[in-house]
């Protein structure tokens, strides 16, 4: 039986939806039918088509009650939005469903995990979220929560763990037809943990062990845990919340963080050898992956910042978005990220120039656009006296703009965005060190409106980011300090 609640959001999203333009917003990254979005949520392939639910808010651009919203692609590039999934109408989640996962049952069925929150009047008067884990059975369309609800709740943590913060179940199922599930959780000592739990039939979980402990070295909590092997290597992704900076690899706030190394499958140990940042940029959180039926590993995150979402419009119908999907692979012991093959077929209308002498402002036929795939090379003219800034401009006119650049002898690639037409003092700039050979580099820049998301060396490292530019600003140009060499070519993508 469908709610009263989730009825009056599903009929709320389908009149609402009518009053937000095709072109304004992005092309193909998926952005909320109406009202909010944040985390990726339940990202899977289900009956021949990619699904993706998403936290939802939809009565306000702001975030609020979380539901989950749903839409359906066959290549994670074109969305089709279906109706609501979940929304809050029960005693274990009435303040919230939180985010959660999805996998096939053998019968055929659809099973979602998420965190059921219950806010608690605290001694001194103020509320706690009481988060527990909950189950909902659907079809790809209609989703019925589990009668045993909540499956996981305080009873089922480690001693000394939060029932405060115990959330963002990510389950995946093992070659034995048994399930796994991680959830980030928060111990004694404040910081994070992700929990490990497994199911034998996907209803009925039991706690197995501590897979990884933060410790207080990156952040404090840590949220949206994903676990997976991919090229011989274990990899754990997961949001740490209240980062310090370490250098240039992890910034202020709620940042990202991958950890790789290897997984003992018979005693579930999961042993630490490298961690970096996941996304450089600002706009970058709570990735989900998934395996394609292909083979692929796929991963998309929330194109967005906790610390700088509070800053648009009321008036606006929708905010947030996803970012692109990217293909992430183990190089050299790194994480490495590309977009994904897909979006080659919507390459159209080619603009390529080779060697081009950047010493100042360069403006070249042909390079404009808001939905375009760039890339470029770029090398010094003397090897011997290399060049102190190389910058691309974009989203330009005579007032707006946002850029990227780079400065080889501090080995730095800064996207700055303080002229994007922002009337608030958020994040406008981050930083982070990048490698090349006496100042040769290669960037791939992807535009879709609202975003950016800069590849950097073939997918080494990337930085995204978020510009509400008007679209008119569709400018392109290019500037160094010194002189530098530069082979680009530009597609639009339609």
């Amino acid at each position: 039986m469908t709610s009263q609640t989730l009825r009056e959001a599903r009929t709320y999203e389908e009149a609402s939806e009518k009053f937000i333009k095709k072109e304004d917003r992005p092309d193909f990254h998926l952005s909320t039918r109406t009202g909010w979005l944040n985390d990726p949520n339940g990202f899977s392939y289900y009956k021949g088509e990619y699904h993706m639910f998403y936290q939802y808010h939809p009565y306000d651009s702001h975030w609020g009650p979380m539901h989950w919203g749903h839409a359906v692609s066959k290549d994670l590039l074109h969305w089709r939005y279906l109706p609501a999934a979940l929304a809050p109408d029960e005693f274990y989640d009435r303040d919230g469903c939180f985010s959660g996962s999805a996998v096939e049952l053998p019968d055929g069925r659809q099973l979602l995990m998420y965190t059921g929150v219950v806010k608690e009047r605290q001694k001194n008067g103020g509320f706690s979220e009481v988060q527990t884990q909950c189950l909902a059975v659907g079809d790809g369309l209609d989703y019925e929560k589990y009668e045993n609800n909540p499956v996981l709740d305080e009873k089922d943590l480690p001693p000394g763990s939060s029932r405060f913060d115990f959330r963002d179940p990510k389950m995946w199922k093992k070659e034995d037809g048994t399930y796994c599930c991680v959830i980030g959780s928060r111990p004694a000592d404040g910081s994070g943990q992700i929990l490990l739990y497994t199911s034998e039939d996907g209803f009925h979980w039991s706690f197995q062990k501590i897979l990884a402990s933060n410790n207080n070295r990156f952040g404090k909590m840590w949220e949206c845990p994903d676990f997976f092997m991919l090229d011989g290597k274990a990899v754990l992704l997961t949001s740490p919340q209240d980062m310090l900076p370490q250098g240039f690899e992890y910034h202020n706030g709620n940042g990202t963080l991958c950890l790789i190394g290897d997984f003992d499958e018979e005693t579930d140990t999961f042993t630490e050898q490298h961690n970096q940042s996941i996304d450089y940029g600002i706009d970058f959180y709570a990735p989900q992956t998934i395996l394609t039926p292909d083979g692929r590993r796929v991963m998309i995150g929330w194109m967005q910042n906790w610390d700088t979402c509070g800053g648009h419009v009321q008036e606006n119908l929708w905010f947030g978005q996803m970012s692109l999907p990217r293909e992430i692979f183990i190089k050299n012991g790194r994480l490495y990220q590309k977009p994904i093959r897909e979006l080659y077929d919507m390459r159209s209308g080619k603009v390529e120039y080779q060697s081009v002498l950047v010493s100042d402002t360069v403006n070249l036929e042909g390079m404009k656009g808001r939905k375009a795939d760039i890339e470029l090379s770029i090398w010094p003219e003397d090897e011997k006296n290399v060049y102190h800034k190389f910058s691309v401009r974009f989203a330009q006119n005579a007032q707006y703009q946002t850029s990227v650049s780079f400065r080889p002898k501090e080995s730095v690639l800064k996207i700055d965005r303080k002229f994007s037409g922002s009337r608030r003092a958020v994040i406008h700039q981050r930083r982070s060190k990048v490698n090349h050979e006496n100042g040769r580099l290669k960037l791939r820049l992807i535009l879709d409106q609202y975003s950016v998301e800069i590849f950097v060396n073939d997918g080494e490292q990337v930085m995204t980011a978020t510009m509400y530019t008007e679209r008119e600003a569709d400018g392109i140009s290019f500037c160094a300090d010194g002189e530098v060499r530069m082979d680009v070519v530009k597609y639009d993508l339609v």
